[in-house]
């Protein structure tokens, strides 16, 4: 679920392995040689659909899953397909999500590229301006998402049961509510407990298995992970956090996809007010 920059550089050219570039931006100025375009809000998100409502779903709602398993088949992925996606901010920025809705439909062979893009190069992965040649597919088989998500009513009534843990992973500046660069309100769900994704990195790289295992169980005391839900912003390094979880031995935890975009934007939902410095 975590690939090497080093086991890229050796599969990279595999006519079975499909990269995935899940950056903001910056594609067509360069990007690893085979990868194929993976953007937040055209592909992994509902976020530029007509109608689209923060409101209902937050900035990145998940799009319906016959349009994501079209986009799979186009990308040239069948269920027997290796996948790679990287990003350039250590998986944060939108290559877990990717790696989470692949998974979420069912799809086991996935990874994040750990260290992203930069890391890549220095490994020696080329980069190119050129968009590879896909061979379409039909979509993908499925039709439902088999990981478990949960809606605001749902987080509303679990957040102050001693039996689940709500999980903020925004930086502990925008969980107090001391800034907010992206909603139009500072704070967090009450209840919610805080720890940043960045906390599943050291130096840019994610900590190894058995330390994130450690880090998540001193953090959730006897909580299980089936009984976790995680949330962020918009849904998005939500994910992030997800896959630490995963990788760390610890499956079963639940998104929230609209995140605090959405909580925030419902007035009828309770919010801890925004604190200053």
């Amino acid at each position: 679920m975590i690939v090497s920059p080093e086991e890229l550089a050796r599969v990279y050219a595999d006519p079975d392995v499909v990269l995935l570039d899940a950056r903001a931006a910056g594609y067509e100025q360069g990007h690893l040689d085979g990868a194929r375009r993976a953007n937040v809000d055209e592909h992994l998100s509902a976020a530029r659909d007509a109608g689209a409502d923060a409101t209902r779903g937050g900035r990145h709602p998940l799009p319906p899953v016959e349009r994501f398993a079209a986009q799979l088949g186009a990308w040239g992925i069948g269920p027997e397909t290796r996948v790679i996606v990287y990003d350039d901010q250590f998986g944060a920025n939108a290559a877990a999500r990717a790696w989470w809705m692949l998974r979420a439909l069912g799809h086991e062979r996935v990874d994040v590229l750990d260290g992203g893009l930069e890391a890549a190069t220095v490994a020696g992965v080329p980069v190119t301006t050129h968009e590879p040649h896909t061979a379409p597919r039909p979509p993908y088989p499925a039709t439902s998402w088999q990981w478990p998500i949960v809606d605001r009513d749902a987080v509303d009534t679990l957040r102050n049961d001693p039996s689940w843990r709500v999980l903020d992973v925004r930086s502990g500046e925008r969980y107090r509510g001391e800034t907010e660069p992206i909603d139009p309100i500072a704070g967090h769900i009450p209840g919610a407990l805080n720890l940043p994704f960045v906390e599943n990195l050291v130096h840019g790289r994610f900590k190894p298995s058995a330390a994130l295992r450690r880090q998540y169980e001193a953090f959730l005391g006897d909580i299980p992970p089936e009984r976790v839900i995680v949330h962020c912003g918009s849904g998005v390094t939500a994910c992030h956090t997800l896959l630490a979880l995963e990788a760390a031995g610890l499956h079963g935890a639940s998104l929230y996809v609209g995140s605090w975009s959405e909580w925030c934007r419902n007035e009828e939902l309770p919010r801890e007010p925004a604190r200053t410095k």
